[in-house]
């Protein structure tokens, strides 16, 4: 039922965008932007860098103000923006968590309180292990784990999230299988890993970056369908499209990215989701976003309308086969 409550919203979203008039809503007072995260988060700077864009390209006239309400996972906000029904004037951003949270923990909010708006970046994710583990390419890794079950460490932010959810992916493709260490948060996970306190840990490009300069871990693989973009060398005379992709690496599993979200609450005019998407849509052409998403190796992808429900769809679908066959599914 989860299921289709999600793909009958996201339709009806993506005919509302569709058949909205171009720019016939604009704000009338100043507009809160709704982070899911903590400061200096993922999902904070992305809101972050999206206002400062805003700000400096005259894009939108009315002050915008930044409010933190990370609690939960991120349920926190997606909550207050449930409070905000019919209020264009407040606008959440977060990631695929806005409709994954509620098949795992009893929340305030169900996914059609809050209207899709767009998608601008896809986080990617890679097998991490420490500088001086003795692997250099993912299968070896992944063979030395399914020779020793359950005495590997592999580390993670938060508990029955994403890296949960890719570690759970990768013991069901490969059968390796590790005891799974949630931190609060990415950077943790990484300073666990570069102490060698943890085996390994599923983290993002830019929650490693740092301790990948200094030598103190290493990428096997990344779960995208292609190599990440060309970048200067970071290590040892290797950049970010240096690593293989794990398919080429010899994981059955083609890709794993999370998407960077923004959201309206539920019942607001089909013209204000069409005026934020088109402001969205001409930040991510602008050379400051293009800047942000090389910084931090994400891969820019903008997405609305029909193509964003079906990357919904396809997403939720893949996680929540997960989640059941974990018994992590709430009733």
């Amino acid at each position: 039922m989860k299921r289709l409550c999600i793909a009958a919203c996201l339709a009806a979203a993506s005919f509302a965008v569709a058949a909205a008039p171009a720019a016939a809503w604009q704000p009338s007072k100043p507009i809160e932007f709704v982070v899911t995260s903590g400061a200096g988060g993922g999902t904070d700077n992305f809101a972050r860098v999206i206002q400062s864009i805003i700000t400096k390209h005259k894009l939108i006239e009315q002050p915008i103000v930044v409010l933190n309400k990370g609690g939960g996972s991120g349920a926190e906000g997606y909550v207050y923006g449930k409070g905000g029904k019919g209020e264009p004037h407040r606008v959440v951003f977060g990631t695929n968590n806005a409709y994954l949270l509620p098949y795992v923990a009893k929340l305030g909010y169900k996914f059609s309180d809050l209207t899709p708006v767009a998608a601008l970046a896809l986080d990617e994710f890679l097998i991490w292990v420490n500088g001086s583990a003795p692997y250099e390419d993912a299968q070896s890794y992944i063979e030395a784990v399914k020779a020793k079950p359950g005495s590997f460490k592999m580390a993670g932010s938060q508990s029955k999230d994403t890296d949960q959810t890719l570690t759970a992916m990768i013991q069901d493709a490969t059968g390796a299988r590790w005891i799974y260490v949630p931190f609060q948060g990415g950077g943790a996970a990484a300073t666990q890993l570069a102490g060698g306190h943890v085996d390994s840990n599923t983290n993002n490009p830019n929650e490693n970056i740092g301790q990948w300069k200094a030598g103190q871990v290493k990428p096997l693989c990344v779960f995208s369908p292609v190599r990440l973009a060309k970048s200067e060398p970071v290590h040892g005379g290797k950049g970010w499209g240096d690593i293989p992709t794990c398919k080429e690496a010899g994981l059955p599993i083609e890709s794993f990215q999370m998407p960077r979200t923004v959201w309206l609450p539920a019942d607001v005019p089909a013209d204000a989701v069409a005026f934020y998407a088109d402001v969205l849509e001409k930040v991510s052409k602008t050379p400051e976003w293009a800047e942000f998403i090389a910084r931090t190796a994400q891969t820019g992808r903008f997405m609305k309308g029909k193509e964003f429900a079906d990357f919904v769809a396809k997403d939720e679908a893949a996680n929540a086969k997960v989640f059941k066959n974990e018994g992590w599914v709430v009733n």
